[in-house]
């Protein structure tokens, strides 16, 4: 009898242990699949994604900021606006190998594709809400706001949604140091009252980049001096001027972002060749792929200050 209770003991025993470790096991693995995943909140609401995903379809644009912040994406929509079946030749080491997808600026993709790639991450914008329900039967989808002209807000977002909100600190950090240097050298070397401009000719229009790209690289990022009579920028559209209204601005530097066409029409104008930037040879020449979409972007930007200060003070 006393055997049997023993027995019955060390059996009530071994059970509880393996309820014991079955339950520990069960928390285990309820711990590893919450940590596997986080809560993110977008502009469609909190959306449960990867940790730390690994293939990530971006279509936002936000494309140099995921690689900035070490993340490269396997699909991209961020192209050339003059070669928009390729990503820009300044970036290609980076994002070469991710399959284009579509044009950022545009509201559809090619959904076919994204699948393909097998994303367990998909990063879109508001533009492209049209495609969101199917590209959530995809993968996680994390909605951006349309940042419009406001590249360091979209780092700064793709940060969070990553964890990485450090090192996109320091990279917007390190950028602001070398831009501020640049443009004190400029300003040293041409007089810190020395204005300029920078347009893309386009038909025999001009576009006015007050607000965005490399006008808003030389304004906002190097402070440097904008010419007077300098059109307002509203939201993401450019200010546009006839050669006329470009004459009425009359900046001391011109940056003219233009392919070869649009480049030899100017050549041929009366009105262009007594543009006081003309005139005293302070005219930089950029073809349009790659150097307008480059001022967009941050690696574009990046890239593109040491290139601008040889162009306005020289090495």
């Amino acid at each position: 009898m006393k055997k049997k209770s023993v027995l019955g003991l060390l059996l009530a025993t071994v059970l509880s242990i393996g309820v014991l470790a079955g339950c520990s096991s069960t928390k285990k693995e309820e711990t590893k699949k919450e940590s596997d995943t986080k809560v993110v909140s977008t502009v469609k609401g909190d959306v449960t994604i990867p940790t730390n995903p690994k293939r990530i379809v971006d279509v936002s644009g936000s494309s140099e900021a995921l690689a900035i912040l070490g993340d490269i994406p396997v699909a991209t929509a961020n192209v050339d606006s003059y070669k928009t079946t390729e990503v820009p030749e300044y970036v290609k080491d980076k994002l070469g190998n991710a399959k284009v997808v579509g044009h950022s600026m545009t509201d559809t993709m090619d959904v076919e594709a994204i699948i393909a790639t097998n994303p367990d991450l998909i990063i879109m914008s508001e533009r492209q809400n049209k495609i969101y329900d199917q590209l959530k039967a995809v993968a996680p989808v994390v909605v951006l706001k349309d940042y419009q002209n406001d590249w360091r807000t979209n780092i700064t977002d793709v940060a969070k949604i990553l964890g990485k909100e450090t090192e996109a600190q320091n990279w917007l950090k390190d950028y602001d140091t070398k831009a501020q240097a640049v443009g004190k050298a400029i300003a040293e070397k041409n007089g810190d009252k020395t204005t300029y401009l920078t347009v893309l000719a386009s038909a025999g229009k001009f576009y006015v980049l007050t607000g965005a790209g490399i006008g808003s690289m030389l304004y906002d990022d190097m402070k440097l001096a904008k010419p007077t009579n300098l059109p307002p920028q509203e939201g993401i559209s450019l200010p546009v001027v006839t050669m006329e209204g470009l004459a009425q601005i009359q900046s001391d530097y011109l940056i003219v972002i233009a392919t070869d066409a649009d480049w030899n029409d100017l050549q041929n104008s009366a009105v262009y060749k007594n543009l006081k930037a003309v005139k005293d040879g302070k005219v930089t020449k950029l073809e349009s792929a790659p150097y307008f979409v480059q001022g967009y972007q941050p690696i574009g930007k990046e890239k593109l200050l040491d290139g601008i200060k040889e162009k306005l003070a020289g090495k």
